[in-house]
């Protein structure tokens, strides 16, 4: 497996060379230079796989470069009842028939990222260990990614991680479950402004080759591809809960932000999973809805991004869009080159005139929003009917994925934290704050550390320069 730039430059790389880096040299995302595709035979036989052996067979057609028991050993340690909370990792609830919810958030930060990010963790140590190198990690978190990060990577051996987070616009449990750690290889910048602009000093930072090699920078945000292979596998998972037989379709419902969730879901489409449909589904910043009605992305400036009650879906440049749009146009690097240089200069792009238009429409990719309103009417509406509590993102996600649904589909909304990260909201919306979970009762109550600057990228440079080792 080589993979390549999704605009198109220098040479194809193998899993390890990509994976301590982030972005390629010519600010593009790396992708399988040939997207893996599977018979319905190969598929069916993880039908009776566990997780940690599903989660080996699917990375291990992404990752040829690190030993099978190797590879074996770090997947054993990253998905553990111990770390999971459970023996049943992802598991499927059913609501009604036809109507399923995948729980993916039953990890030490809560939240799905934990799927993908454990196993990061185990996976970074073992090659920077091989390779006797050490590895400054560079981040931006709308909320979950950047905890999800920390507690995969604390006390890791040569890693140290800079986590850049929008001040004051995560809940005040996301903050402390940051900003609470005392490790010493953790480092918490919050940023005055949207995360949009956490994003944009991060790929200024990283882009900036000379700086990334002397300070050996590397990525753990959905940029990197190895989040996202990680993510596929509980696609899988979810695919197998919810049939009983070869050829059966389901549709995802999958709240998105920053698009590498439903990505990981396209991703196992192509790769032949029979999924039907991808419903995905964004609040009131609602860019990417906007641009699967009509073809027209356009990205907001900072006052035009709302402040929601799903705080970690308030994202206006959704970074892993450019892997698909790469797709779409017949992987053809310059053409990407071409509309992010665009969207550089004029803030949008518009595809629904051009010959690509067509290869968006049959992506199998649909799209809603939700309101607050609607998603403390979803809360309470899976409380009364099911007796479930869900966050106010996964609210966003059941909304679109009931309203789409048709008739005879199998629908799997996808979790994607637990109700205590948000507990204002779902106080606002059942008049009471959900139970939390052992060792999480006092968090908020605990000494933080973190450092609030402005979106200055020569300030984070100083700051990256001072801590990093």
């Amino acid at each position: 497996m080589r993979y390549i730039s999704t605009r198109g430059g220098g040479t194809p790389q193998s899993f390890t060379q990509i994976l301590l880096g982030g972005l390629a040299p010519d600010g593009g995302l790396y992708v399988p230079a040939t997207m893996p595709a599977l018979t319905t035979a190969e598929i069916e036989r993880l039908r009776p796989l566990n997780y940690r052996e599903l989660a080996f067979a699917v990375l291990s057609i992404f990752i040829d470069d690190i030993p099978a028991h190797d590879l074996k050993s770090i997947v054993d340690r990253a998905y553990t009842s111990s770390v999971f909370r459970s023996t049943a990792i992802a598991p499927l609830k059913t609501f009604t028939q036809g109507l399923n919810l995948l729980q993916l958030s039953n990890g030490p930060t809560l939240a799905f990222k934990d799927m993908a990010m454990q196993f990061l963790g185990h996976l970074f140590e073992y090659v920077l260990a091989k390779e006797g190198r050490s590895l400054n990690i560079l981040g931006a978190t709308s909320g979950d990614t950047g905890s999800s990060a920390e507690y995969a990577m604390r006390g890791k051996k040569g890693i140290h991680v800079f986590m850049l987070s929008p001040h004051e616009r995560m809940s005040a449990f996301q903050r402390a479950q940051m900003f609470s750690l005392q490790d010493a290889n953790i480092h918490n910048i919050a940023i005055r402004g949207v995360f949009d602009d956490c994003q944009d000093v991060v790929k200024v930072v990283s882009s900036d080759a000379s700086f990334k090699a002397q300070y050996r920078i590397g990525a753990v945000n959905s940029i990197n591809w190895a989040r996202i292979a990680a993510q596929v596998v509980y696609y899988f998972k979810g695919y197998f809960a919810a049939t009983s037989k070869a050829g059966e379709e389901v549709s995802f419902a999958v709240p998105s932000g920053n698009f590498g969730n439903i990505y990981a879901g396209y991703v196992a489409r192509r790769m032949g999973l029979p999924i039907g449909r991808l419903m995905l589904a964004t609040n009131e910043n609602d860019v990417l809805d906007e641009f699967f009605r009509t073809g027209h992305y356009r990205v907001r400036k900072g006052a035009e991004i709302h402040a929601t009650s799903s705080p970690s879906m308030d994202i206006s440049k959704a970074s892993n869009f450019e892997r698909f749009v790469f797709e779409i146009v017949g992987r053809g690097g310059a053409v990407v080159a071409e509309l992010w240089q665009r969207l550089e200069e004029t803030g949008s792009f518009d595809l629904s005139a051009s010959q690509y238009w067509v290869e968006v429409k049959s992506a199998g990719i649909i799209s809603g929003r939700s309101t607050h309103a609607e998603r403390l009417g979803t809360i309470r509406r899976i409380a009364r009917d099911f007796n479930v509590i869900i966050d106010p993102h996964t609210a966003d996600g059941v909304k679109i994925g009931t309203e789409a649904r048709e008739v005879g589909e199998t629908v799997i909304c996808l979790e994607t934290a637990l109700p205590v990260k948000f507990a204002a909201t779902i106080k606002e919306a059942l008049g009471a704050e959900p139970v939390r979970p052992a060792g999480y009762e006092n968090i908020e109550s605990l000494p933080q550390r973190f450092e609030v600057m402005d979106p200055d990228v020569d300030a984070v440079k100083a700051f990256i320069a001072q801590h990093a080792r």
